[in-house]
């Protein structure tokens, strides 16, 4: 009898305790919609900065230049067809070189030396310096015949350098070696890291079957640092085509705007000129280069995830 009602009282306890986590269930079924309202809340306020700053800015800029009338007006402009001219250039000169380079600089500082890693740690201090002193001097350099660069030339060599700003395309070369020098060091990071992500074993592989430095970077850095070099040139561009500080500090567009990029032709036109709206037509007449570039940015990102 006493065991019988141990069971009855071990069966009851166990029904009470199965019982205690439906509730808890119960009350865990509540939780999700309570958390959906934390959520929320939080997410509130960046989505308000959000709209207030980027989607209604840029949606605003978009109906401005929704007008056909304004790319007449950019295309019948002699400054904007220079201006474009200046762009392609800027862009392909800057992007191209500099990418080469870093790729090239990159082998280099992968050597073992000592003296080679702490010129590694020289190479990268353009990268860490602030763009607005470090172009604001590069435009003092050039300025006059007192300038650094000049003043230099005739020093060590008895030359009379020129004024390098009242030439155009004096002045434009300056802004794309002031762009490249500033980029190059952390290009140059990107492809040490790629390096290096390459086995070591298929570079003695090839030196055991006599291969060359020169046929081991043919036939085996280049294929496999292909994807990574694609997906960096690519974006180096889309950051050169909106580049507005290197030009604007650099040349400031001398001689008479001759230099200007799209980026600092659109800022003339909308705040110097007072025409907001062909300002911005033409920071959106660079959509049909940027938007092809983006798409093929992404895609290489997605199907190749940036693998070597």
């Amino acid at each position: 009898m006493g065991s019988m009602m141990g069971t009855r009282q071990t069966i009851a306890d166990a029904t009470a305790a199965a019982g205690r986590p439906q509730q808890g269930s119960k009350r865990r079924r509540r939780r999700p919609g309570a958390d959906v309202v934390w959520a929320l809340a939080f997410l509130a306020p960046y989505a308000a900065v959000f709209l207030a700053f980027a989607a209604y800015p840029i949606g605003y800029a978009l109906w401005m230049g929704s007008t056909p009338s304004l790319y007449a007006e950019l295309l019948a402009e002699p400054v904007y067809v220079r201006t474009a001219i200046n762009t392609v250039l800027y862009v392909g000169l800057g992007v191209n070189p500099m990418m080469f380079l870093a790729l090239l600089l990159s082998g280099f500082f992968l050597r073992r030396r000592w003296w080679i890693k702490a010129a590694l740690g020289l190479c990268m201090l353009p990268w860490t310096l602030s763009a607005i002193p470090a172009f604001t001097s590069f435009h003092w350099m050039l300025i006059s015949r007192q300038g650094l660069l000049d003043t230099a030339l005739s020093a060590l060599f008895g030359i009379d350098g020129p004024i390098w700003l009242i030439h155009r395309w004096l002045a434009l070369g300056a802004d794309i070696v002031a762009a490249i020098w500033k980029g190059l060091p952390f290009w140059t990071l990107i492809f040490v890291a790629a390096r290096l992500a390459i086995p070591p074993g298929i570079y003695e592989a090839a030196e055991i079957d006599g291969a060359t430095d020169l046929r081991r970077f043919v036939h085996i850095t280049l294929p496999l640092l292909a994807n990574v070099y694609l997906v960096c040139t690519l974006l180096a561009s889309i950051w050169m085509l909106g580049d507005f500080t290197t030009v604007h500090l650099v040349s400031d567009g001398l001689p008479d705007f001759s230099t200007d990029v799209l980026a600092t032709l659109s800022v003339q036109y909308a705040f110097n000129l007072n025409r907001p709206e062909l300002g911005v037509a033409a920071a959106l007449s660079a959509l049909p280069v940027l938007i092809p570039i983006v798409i093929v940015l992404m895609h290489r990102i997605h199907t190749r995830e940036v693998l070597l």
